[in-house]
């Protein structure tokens, strides 16, 4: 148990700040108008090894947004680059964000501290550097929702709002985001230094992230190789991740993919209301590149380049024996996670096509196919009740009632009891998903200055498996006034 420590008393170690200065801008956090504590995390304070019950929220707000010596912060805008929609842009960087610092806690783990909303910088661009609450609160969700089914993601420490207005979608208030991860480095900043000719600076990029994220493969034989290949590993089985759960992630943008193989920088993301291969959660997508079926794609399509951007390090045949592993991580991690959905632990060949045709059901039924898994976790126990709601999902029974049959037989091979399998099965298959409709319902009551449905919430995404009395609306499907909801690039 690691000692708990005090706002003024946190490990500060900032070793991207002593870094080349041509890597980044420092700059200070520029304050919003009274601004105020929204939400805060004490999973993720004890992650920094911060102890919640000393939290004084006018203290973290003071000292996020740089009214107050914040000891050990040490502000700076990093610079990258990336491909957009697949078009490469040379002059992204940190436009509205701050990394403030790195925490170092009991257990060793470093962890950045990064303001998302902290105002104007050398890569802003067009920009104003803000943030607005709307999509302030959406991330925030994101990040609590992702962790609770288990899937690596960025979070935040806290959220807080302001008085302070900019424009979006009309003026709409500022925010800001105190996002909390161990990497915040991107394929961007790879393709920032290979792209402008910087290739020593490229070295260098590689060494510190061998060192930092990578430790344990600086004794390789090739280093550089192997660090691609693990973040290569670790991309793959987090894009399988989503696609078992049906996360949509809107821009899939290769300064939106993290080293480490974490969810990265929330935009207009969705969860799946039915099963929609071809759902485009992003409205400013308007060719369709990031899809929900297309993802997995995207995905190799971005290791590609930054395995373009690591030629100066490693020799292209091995980058290339590298991305020709992709589809089988891939495949071997969403068929590992599918199973566990449906409580199958043994291996038998059939499991693959047994997944294959529920999915097509889920397609061309239209179904909500994180509430039909729930529903099936209960199935056997409930008896006949839950045989009926799981046909009620179909508008064509009888393709279900086969499948069912094909998989009760599949259960009836497993070594572990049916109480046991379902016990795993509540455990992956949650009550409560994060849907649009139910971030669009806390940031409406937001903008009125009520967060007691953004904390509301919260309990529900952290531990989305448990009952929740009182909330059971949320378990449901959507409501029919969802279905007009859409979101753009500003979400």
């Amino acid at each position: 148990m690691c000692a708990a420590r005090s706002l003024d008393s946190l490990n500060f170690d900032n070793s991207y700040a002593r870094l080349p200065e041509h890597w980044f801008q420092r700059r200070k956090v520029q304050p919003l108008k009274h601004g105020h504590l929204i939400a805060f995390s004490p999973e993720v304070a004890r992650l920094l090894d911060l102890d919640p019950c000393s939290i004084n929220s006018d203290q973290l707000v003071s000292y996020s947004e740089g009214t107050a010596h914040w000891p050990g912060v040490d502000p700076l805008a990093m610079k990258y680059t990336g491909h957009q929609f697949g078009v490469y842009n040379p002059d992204l960087g940190d436009g509205r964000g701050l990394l403030l610092g790195e925490v170092v806690n009991g257990r060793g783990v470093r962890y950045d501290l990064h303001l998302k909303g902290a105002g104007k910088t050398a890569f802003s661009r067009f920009g104003d550097g803000r943030a607005v609450l709307r999509s302030s609160i959406r991330e925030y969700l994101a990040g609590e929702a992702m962790s609770g089914l288990g899937i690596p993601t960025t979070r935040a420490l806290c959220l807080f709002g302001s008085e302070q207005h900019t424009m979006r979608n009309g003026m709409e208030p500022c925010a800001m985001l105190l996002r909390v991860s161990p990497c915040h480095i991107r394929f961007g900043h790879f393709e920032y230094f290979f792209y402008s000719g910087q290739h020593e600076d490229l070295r260098k990029l590689a060494d510190y992230c061998l060192g930092r994220f990578f430790p344990h493969l600086t004794e390789s034989d090739q280093p550089y190789r192997a660090m691609y290949r693990e973040v290569l590993e670790r991309t793959a089985r987090l894009v399988a991740s989503w696609q078992a759960y049906g996360f949509v992630h809107g821009v899939l943008n290769t300064d939106n993919m993290s080293l480490i193989g974490e969810t990265f920088d929330y935009g207009p993301y969705t969860f799946l209301d039915h099963y929609e291969p071809h759902h485009v959660a992003n409205k400013n997508d308007h060719e369709a590149r990031y899809a929900f079926s297309k993802q997995p794609s995207i995905v190799l399509w971005n290791l590609a380049a930054l395995a373009q951007a690591m030629l100066p390090l490693v020799e292209r045949a091995d980058l290339e024996t590298e991305l020709d592993r992709f589809d089988g991580v891939y495949q071997a991690h969403y068929l590992e996670r599918m199973k566990a959905r449906l409580g199958l632990l043994s291996v038998e060949p059939s499991d693959g096509q047994l997944i294959k045709d529920l999915e097509s059901i889920w397609r061309e039924q239209h179904i909500d196919h994180n509430r039909f898994l729930r529903a099936l976790t209960e199935w056997q126990l409930a008896g006949d009740a839950q045989y009926r709601e799981l046909l009620a999902f179909c508008s064509r029974p009888q393709a279900l009632v086969d499948w069912l049959e094909r998989y009760r037989l599949r259960t009836e091979e497993e070594a572990s009891s049916p109480p046991i399998r379902r016990q795993q099965m509540r455990s992956v298959n949650p009550r409560f998903i994060l849907r649009n409709y139910m971030a669009e319902e806390a940031i409406r009551e937001a903008h009125q200055g009520d967060y007691r449905p953004l904390q509301d919430l919260l309990p529900l995404l952290r531990h989305p498996s448990d009952q929740h009395p009182g909330f059971e609306r949320y378990a449901g499907p959507r409501p029919e006034w969802a279905e007009a909801l859409f979101l753009t690039c500003s979400s």
